[in-house]
């Protein structure tokens, strides 16, 4: 699939590691990669709170599991 296809918005074409590339080679779950997606994205889409919230949520979601599959 190509990269340079984005729909709606190019807040991540500027960057040299595109955060699919990054979450898909590092073998990230979920959670994790749509925390580095909200971080990366945050100071450069204009919803800087707002995506730096999604990013803790997803977090925080992350933790969550890990908690309830540790019991």
């Amino acid at each position: 699939m190509s990269r340079s296809n984005q729909i709606a918005g190019n807040h991540y074409m500027g960057f040299s590691i595109q955060p699919i590339d990054y979450i898909t080679q590092n073998n990230l779950n979920w959670y994790q990669g749509n925390a580095v997606k909200y971080i990366t994205r945050a100071p450069h889409k204009g919803q800087m709170v707002d995506d730096i919230r999604k990013a803790i949520h997803y977090l925080e979601m992350w933790l969550e599991s890990e908690c309830s599959e540790k019991k």
